[in-house]
């Protein structure tokens, strides 16, 4: 039997805990989950794609799966997904507003190349359904705040750092934060 190869493409700006959900319970269902990082021209990304891809590298080696591969690509989906064998392109929902576009997303790329088949995976219910331009801002908000107080710093591959109790915190955990801090459950964590 053929290997199935899977392609789950995305800007990953930052990985957030919904690509995390996202690249765990889409690794169960293909031989070889292709992580494709890649560049979006409608967006302002914080991290460079070089950085984006060693994020990705760094945070998929943590979760221990050895069936993903982590790509950069700059070209149109399918002709990836076409290039690397893929014979799914993996999507993460996050809400009912993301269906309507990755619905008509599915359908162009139906057309073209029907070889190729597009499944949805609905986020779980523990990965916040908060778009990365919000937590980007907020990122950008606390790191101007907390930098100088020598808190918050970014490092080399876009690491960012921070020393909250004397602890060093990776950048999901640091994303977990923000998150939390976002949703009104961590706001003491930032206070300074």
């Amino acid at each position: 039997m053929a290997e199935r190869i899977g392609v789950y493409p995305g800007t990953f700006d930052p990985i957030t805990l919904g690509h995390a959900d996202i690249i765990r319970r889409g690794a169960k269902l293909v031989d070889r989950l292709i992580i494709g990082v890649t560049t979006n021209p409608s967006k302002n990304p914080m991290f460079t794609p070089d950085e984006r891809i060693a994020i990705v590298r760094r945070e998929v080696d943590a979760m221990g799966l050895h069936n993903i591969e982590v790509v950069g690509f700059n070209a149109l989906l399918m002709k990836f997904a076409e290039v690397q064998g893929a014979s799914v392109i993996v999507r993460g929902l996050r809400a009912v507003a993301d269906f309507e576009y990755e619905y008509q997303m599915a359908g162009m790329n139906q057309q073209l190349n029907s070889r190729i088949e597009t499944i949805f995976l609905i986020h779980a219910a523990h990965a916040y359904p908060i778009p990365s331009t919000h937590r980007n801002a907020a990122l950008d908000t606390i790191h101007a705040y907390l930098e100088p107080k020598g808190i918050f710093s970014r490092g080399r591959f876009g690491s960012w750092k921070y020393e909250i109790g004397n602890q060093d915190h990776s950048l999901m955990q640091g994303v977990e934060l923000v998150d939390r801090w976002l949703d009104g459950s961590e706001e003491k964590v930032f206070r300074t």
